[in-house]
Formats: C-alpha cells, structure tokens, sequence
C-alpha cells in the first residue's frame, strides 16, 4: 500500500528533514512540497544537496489543488499559524500529522498564555492526539490528527515516564537541565543563532518562560495522576544537531540503578527506538546523530538518594520530523520502524 503525502512548509529544517525522511519510504509517494515563501523554486536551487535525488517544485497553498490526490499531509509551520492550514485540510477529509505547537496543549487557556498565540478551534483540540508512540499508540492508530511533540519534552518525557511506575518518587522534585544545537531555534537568523554568539558559548534561555513547560507537566500528570511542576531551562550549546537533558528525581525509597535500569528496559520492551544504556554508560549527542533513537542512562546517587536520568535525541529525528514518520507508520498499521531504521551518522 502506497499513501501519497505533501508537506507544508518544506523549506525550513523540519521540513526538509521530512522531504528526506519520506524519500527513503517505500510506501510513500511524496506529491507536493509547500513553501509560501519560495514558491514557484525548484528544491535544489534551494537546497542544491537534494539535485537529481530530490526533484520536486515548491507549490503555493492552494487547497483545492494541493490536497486533491493526498492521504496525509504533514504541517511543518511555526506555532500560530499552522492551526489554521490544518482546519482547511481537515475540512476536506486529510488526515493531520503537525509539528507545530498548536494542538499539543489540551487547555486552550495554557497556549494562550504560553504561546502567547489564540487557540486553535475546539474541535480540533478535542480530536488532536499528542503523538508520543511510547506513551499514546493506541490513540495514535485511530487518529486523523496527530500533534507530534515538541522536541524536548520527547527527550524529557521519554527519561522520566517509567519513574511513575517507581514507589517512593517525588515528582514535585523533578528538575530538567536541557541543551539543544542551534538547528533548534529554526532557520530564521537571530541575534542568539549568529555564529559570533553561538560558536565556543553555552547559553540558557527562556529560562522558567520556555512553551515547553505545560506540555512536559502535562504528559507528566497524565503518568503520575497528580500535579506536576517542573523546573526546566533549556540551553543552546555550539552544535548543529541534538538535544541532551540531565534531570534529577528525588526518591524517598532505596533503589538502585541496577533495579531502575531493569525498570526501564522491562517499560520500554516494545519501543524500538528507546535505548536504555548499561550501567556506567552515558549517552551523547553523536550517539543518535540523524537517527530516530532515543537513547537513556540513569544513575541513583546513594548519598542524597537522587536518580540522575540522561536522555539523548536528535531534535530534528525523534524530536521532530522522524517521530512524524513514526507516527505515520502507526497510523497505517506498518512497522514503526519503517523508513527510519537506519544507524546514526558517527562521527
């Protein structure tokens, strides 16, 4: 079975990384690439990487038209804007698959009030299934509209879901120290993004403002069934690729790292893409560099009792444009793997 997909806003980093995703797709056929701004270009005048590999021209939105031969369409458009591109495509029947932040937040009073933005309509909210496999597959498969999560929470979420399962944790002690490469913060040139601000810096930012917050407390709730705050600050580190989080956890029982360890890999058995390291092994950015894996340490520090949880992403694979793929692949009842089982690039 072959589905023919478009992708909407192909220009911009998650976008392209979802043109050559789905180009290694055997049961994808990519029919149209969206870009406002570059209509009308060919993508190697672009991007000059995907001549002769990648051959399509960029299409000016056009709903009638793009979207007549589609299944699936893919939103790789900032927060705020997608929302409304998406009730079109769903009006005519497409099945929604968004990278932006609009439909993550089940509280519209929480997006407006983090992403600063009006809401997306209700009913879209209502339908919209928050597209982490390991947590929601289920819901997944029988979705027509997916909101694939932002790409810290994915590493986030990911190192701390099991310890739900751990007698004895506190979640009101979770503390997330997050580093992203520059590739994070989108295409557009900033003051923060220029190489003479990020080259040989480490910088936090947006720190206890970052969107991020009420979508990870959010999943967190859902696990735990209580309230969860977080503290979380995100920093930009000079790297193009990659997402690293350090969180700690306190317990008020004894565990060991060797018993979390088991934990963890007994609750991620079925999740192809989760890594949990031995112990006395921490993952690195290069570790899953251009992969969709996700790769988890954890440590129990038995002086003060605190677990140490590493979690380890590509921001533009698993925590972007591969866990759209991954989700496409549920939605279709195929192999979550496929198109995506590749190892990652190392050096």
């Amino acid at each position: 079975m072959t589905v023919q997909v478009a992708v909407v806003g192909g220009t911009g980093y998650g976008g392209l990384e979802l043109i050559r995703l789905l180009h290694m797709h055997p049961y994808v056929e990519l029919t149209s690439v969206i870009s406002h701004s570059e209509s009308g270009e060919d993508l190697h005048h672009i991007y000059p990487h995907t001549k002769n590999v990648v051959e399509v021209n960029l299409d000016e939105w056009n709903i009638e038209e793009t979207l007549e031969e589609v299944d699936y369409v893919f939103f790789s458009l900032p927060s705020g804007i997608s929302q409304k591109y998406v009730a079109q495509a769903r009006e005519l029947g497409k099945n929604c698959i968004d990278l932006s932040g609009d439909f993550r937040l089940k509280q519209a009073q929480l997006y407006e009030d983090w992403y600063k933005n009006t809401p997306a309509n209700e009913k879209d909210l209502e339908e919209a299934v928050y597209g982490l496999p390991e947590k929601n597959r289920a819901n997944i498969e029988k979705s027509s509209l997916v909101a694939n999560p932002g790409c810290y929470p994915t590493a986030a979420l990911l190192g701390l879901l099991p310890m739900a399962e751990i007698e004895g944790v506190d979640p009101s002690s979770v503390i997330i120290d997050g580093k992203t490469g520059v590739s994070g913060a989108g295409k557009s040139l900033t003051l923060a993004t220029h190489f003479t601000e990020s080259n040989e810096n480490v910088k936090p930012y947006k720190v206890g403002k970052h969107q991020h917050i009420p979508e990870i407390e959010q999943l967190l709730e859902e696990q735990f069934a209580k309230e969860v705050n977080i503290t979380f600050t995100p920093h930009l580190t000079p790297m193009t690729r990659g997402i690293l989080c350090t969180m700690y956890v306190q317990l008020h029982n004894e565990v060991t790292a060797e018993e979390l360890i088991d934990h963890y890999r007994s609750f991620y058995e079925s999740d192809s893409f989760v890594r949990v390291r031995d112990a006395g092994s921490v993952p690195g950015t290069k570790d899953v560099y251009s992969s969709n894996f996700c790769d988890i340490a954890i440590d129990v520090d038995s002086r003060t009792n605190r677990v140490t949880i590493v979690s380890a992403i590509d921001n533009l694979v698993k925590g972007a444009s591969g866990q759209a793929i991954q989700n496409l692949n549920i939605m279709n009842g195929w192999d979550e793997r496929t198109g995506l089982w590749t190892l990652p690039m190392y050096p």
